[in-house]
This record gives C-alpha cells, structure tokens and sequence, in this order.
C-alpha cells in the first residue's frame, strides 16, 4: 500500500476517533480542513496549468542556450523562478536537468533550480496562515537568495570536466 494512501486513512482514523470524543472539536478540524484546501486550490490549478506549459513547449536542448557559461543574469532568473515554479517530486527533474548538464547547463544553476524548489507555491497561503505574511516573504527571500548562493559556490567548487572524469 502507497504511504500517501497510509497517510490518508489514518487521518480519516484520527479524524473519526475524535468525533467519538469531541464531535465539537472534529468539526471545527474538517471547517479548517476545508478552508485551506479552497485557499491553494486556486494556486495548485495555476502551478499544475503552467508546468503543463512548460513540460510541452520548453526542451531541453532548446533551455541550455539559456542557462550554459554565458547566460548571466538571465540564467540566475530562469533557474531561480523555475526551481520555483517546479512542480512534483524533484526525482521527476534529474533526468531533464542531467540531459541539460550534459548539453552544457551551468551546474550553479542546476544547484539554485534544486534549491529554489524548496518554495512551494501551493503551500504559500498555508504558510501565511500559519506563520503571517512578514515570516513567509522573509523566509522565502532567504531561500531565494540562498539557491543563488549555493550556485555561486557550485560553480566555483563543482567542475563538470572532474565529474565525467570520475
């Protein structure tokens, strides 16, 4: 049995041992429940809706010009805001990103798409909720500027040339 089917029944245990003891209390857990997901059911719509986008229209080989040695600031943007606006489990993206490594993608951009993925759109007005808006921004310009540090470090320290070597 997949965990994410695990995870949902025993929730639905959770939820039903506490309607036995505090019918009160499960409602008012199901009221938020439900409050959240029509809060980021819009976003996940929009984020699902442009990696259908950019899984069609952008290749591989067709990015590279755009993220290789010379990209600049322009490459930072790209990798940065599309480790964004990535969507699903990061193994999905090892394949796309290697082909694009191999084609001469930046491996500090690599590393800031990677990095940047910790953002996770859907999950931004949960977090708001949780948290407020100040904490959500802040900690997600500490992350923005994190995935460009990173890069940086990559780019100084990780060569691609002593990779295929090994």
């Amino acid at each position: 049995m997949k965990i994410s089917w695990i995870m949902l029944l025993l929730t639905l245990v959770i939820y039903i041992v506490t309607a036995f003891f505090n019918s009160d209390v499960a409602l008012a857990s199901l009221q938020k429940s439900f409050e959240i997901i029509k809060s980021i059911a819009p976003i996940i719509v929009i984020v699902l809706f442009l990696m259908a986008i950019f899984t069609t229209l952008v290749k591989p080989k067709k990015m590279v010009k755009h993220i290789g040695d010379d990209s600049g600031l322009k490459g930072w943007m790209i990798a940065v805001f599309g480790g964004v606006l990535s969507h699903g489990s990061t193994y999905i993206w090892y394949p796309i990103l290697s082909q694009m490594r191999n084609e001469g993608a930046r491996e500090g951009l690599i590393v800031a798409f990677f990095y940047a993925r910790a953002i996770k759109l859907p999950w931004i007005p949960v977090m708001i909720a949780y948290f407020g808006l100040t904490f959500t921004l802040l900690l997600s310009l500490y992350i923005l500027v994190g995935a460009v540090v990173q890069g940086i470090i990559a780019d100084k320290f990780v060569k691609v040339d002593l990779i295929k070597k090994l």
